[in-house]
């Protein structure tokens, strides 16, 4: 039997692993940082056998009520993610599985690896309205990759999307990924129709060295990014230092912000309104934005999720409510389960790849409710 994480977003420490029945394992912190809550690790070990999985000292994890009512992910072929039926006592999450195959893969939410976003990345850039811009590196040294789709014009509506400040919310970037290519397909009226009235500008991966490094919350120093947007620095923060430059200079007319939540199994928006700008239009805004998306997917509610913020008291260190303040423009973090949409519950795959990408999908639909209105 073996385990292992030494590969792309890897990470899991084996505390013991003598025995199939007997398997004790931990989480790293992301480096330089108290957050921990990402696994992603490899068992191989004898077919037909069953193996017991504790991964304990849970309850100083970044959000121990995420482990409540959890299911792992796991994978022989890594391409389809099952879930894994979990019992967590408020420290030890336990699993068993009975090996179909030698090898088989766990994660925490369905892995999205650099390769893929490089894939991403190449493959849209061929498209005839879509341009790859290099924003710049990390402290790791990996690029920082835009994709803007649509023809830019003076006149035309300027909506950004930014996705996985946070490496472990992988399913922000599956999201992104169905996003893109319903822009870029030139037969779907809602795409065309967009693209007429706006440019898209689109990082659908703000922190490679934290999804690298197998990190949940933080970059390649500790820094979580989504508390850097009043002042971000070149030593701590570069990701977000080259996107708000990037802003500056086209403006921001509609901000997406796309996120995971560890605890709440639903889809949910949080908006703007402790900003000391918020305003009626804005409101107007929101809630047309809001019933837009309920019109186009169950998947999307809006009775539950984050308190909402006293008048002038919203945090401007986190992206949408600072890119919102600044721009005085509609702007959302959209945040999705790590577990399963409870409204719509899938046993088997839970909140899955698929339903990430069609999310960004429907997400277009509400941005084109509002985008004749954005100024």
């Amino acid at each position: 039997m073996h385990i292992s994480s030494e590969f792309d977003s890897g990470n899991i420490k084996v505390v013991k692993a003598d025995d199939a029945s007997d398997i004790v394992l931990t989480i790293p912190n992301d480096n330089q940082s108290e957050f921990y809550q990402w696994f992603h690790f490899r068992l191989i070990g004898d077919v037909f056998e069953t193996h017991n999985i504790t991964i304990t000292e849970l309850a100083k994890s970044a959000y121990p009520d995420g482990w409540k009512d959890y299911q792992a992910l796991a994978s022989y072929d890594r391409h389809t993610w099952f879930r894994v039926p979990c019992e967590f006592d408020g420290d030890n999450l336990t699993f068993s599985i009975t090996l179909e195959q030698p090898s088989v893969y766990f994660a925490y939410f369905i892995p999205y690896s650099y390769e893929r976003h490089l894939d991403l990345i190449h493959d849209a850039q061929m498209a005839l309205h879509c341009e790859h811009r290099f924003l710049g590196l990390t402290l790791d040294g990996r690029d920082m990759n835009m994709l803007v789709i649509g023809e830019e014009t003076p006149t035309k509506k300027k909506i950004w999307v930014t996705a996985r400040q946070h490496p472990g919310e992988t399913m922000a970037q599956w999201c992104a990924e169905g996003l893109i290519y319903r822009l870029l397909d030139e037969q779907d009226g809602i795409a065309r129709q967009l693209l007429e009235e706006a440019v898209f500008y689109i990082v659908p991966n703000m922190n490679p060295d934290g999804g690298a490094r197998g990190h949940l919350r933080t970059n390649a120093v500790g820094t979580n990014l989504n508390r850097e947007w009043a002042n971000p620095t070149a030593e701590k923060s570069p990701e977000v230092l080259y996107v708000m430059n990037a802003m500056a200079e086209t403006g921001v007319d509609m901000y997406l912000d796309l996120h995971g939540d560890e605890a709440l199994p639903y889809n949910f928006v949080a908006g703007g309104e402790g900003n000391p700008s918020y305003d009626d239009r804005i409101a107007k805004l929101e809630d047309n934005f809001k019933q837009a998306l309920l019109t186009a997917t169950p998947e999307f509610q809006d009775t539950y999720g984050y308190p909402k913020d006293a008048p002038g008291e919203g945090n401007l260190t986190v992206a949408a409510n600072a890119v919102g303040e600044k721009y005085h423009c509609l702007a959302y973090t959209v945040e999705m389960p790590f577990k399963d949409n409870a409204n719509l519950p899938d046993e088997a795959f839970g909140w899955s790849v698929h339903r990430c990408q069609q999310l960004g999908e429907d997400l277009l639909v509400a941005v084109n409710a509002v985008v004749n209105d954005l100024r």
